[in-house]
């Protein structure tokens, strides 16, 4: 569970992020919309205590990430825009690798080609060196390491910018297969249709505020468009 209470972040005298309150449940997949400036990645960079709050609280499985950072960062995984990892080590390697380094030890090697088949990664490029890798192939592994730490907070930040439509779709059900196994999921994205097909609600941010919160299920993808648009020409 990711939650915001009256989370707020000024730089000066100019509001970044206001006010904003917000919960996203286990296992729901919650997408934020909004221009560039919107306050979408400072939000993010909050919850993982890289920006630190004016006021209001970010939480991460009911742990305040701003009275004990260490511990809640152990519970989120984060996909930014662009996945680093080892590119001279597989895709397999990495994910055994940065595990370690997690503090996660003992699993088999049936169980790391588990996770990465789990997150849409075929095994043909389990061993492969990621040098030559796509985005969306990194960013399954990104996945696929959320999903062997067994994270309860996924954060990703415009994580379909550059995909195709095929890698976007694949990347898409690679998101649903984690909410599944329980994580809320929170994603800032620009990207409506995806943000339509993928999340459970849609959230619309504007100057710093959240403006409109609703349920995917309840409009089609010409009316969500048609809501985003009209707060964009307020």
């Amino acid at each position: 569970m990711l939650e915001a209470r009256a989370l707020t972040k000024y730089y000066d005298a100019q509001p970044a992020v206001e006010n904003l309150d917000l919960r996203v449940e286990a296992g729901e997949i919650f997408c934020l919309l909004g221009a560039n400036g919107a306050g979408k990645t400072t939000t993010v960079n909050m919850f993982l205590d890289f920006v630190r709050p004016t006021r209001g609280e970010a939480c991460i499985d009911g742990q305040s990430v701003q009275s004990d950072p260490m511990r809640a960062r152990a519970r989120i995984a984060y996909v930014p825009e662009q996945v680093t990892m080892y590119p001279e080590l597989s895709g397999l390697e990495n994910l055994r690798y940065l595990l370690a380094l997690s503090g996660r030890r003992g699993l088999s090697e049936a169980q790391f080609a588990g996770s990465l088949e789990a997150a849409g990664l075929a095994a043909e490029f389990h061993h492969r060196r990621m040098q030559g890798y796509s985005k969306g192939m990194r960013q399954k592994v990104a996945i696929a390491l959320a999903m062997a730490r067994e994270a309860k907070v996924l954060l990703l930040d415009e994580p379909t910018s550059g995909l195709d439509p095929v890698a976007s779709n694949e990347f898409g059900q690679a998101i649903e297969a984690l909410s599944e196994r329980g994580a809320a999921v929170f994603m800032v994205t620009h990207d409506i249709f995806r943000a339509k097909e993928t999340g459970h609600r849609v959230g619309i941010m504007k100057k710093g505020r959240l403006v409109e919160t609703l349920a995917t299920a309840s409009v089609d993808h010409s009316k969500l468009e048609r809501i985003y648009l009209e707060h964009m020409r307020d």
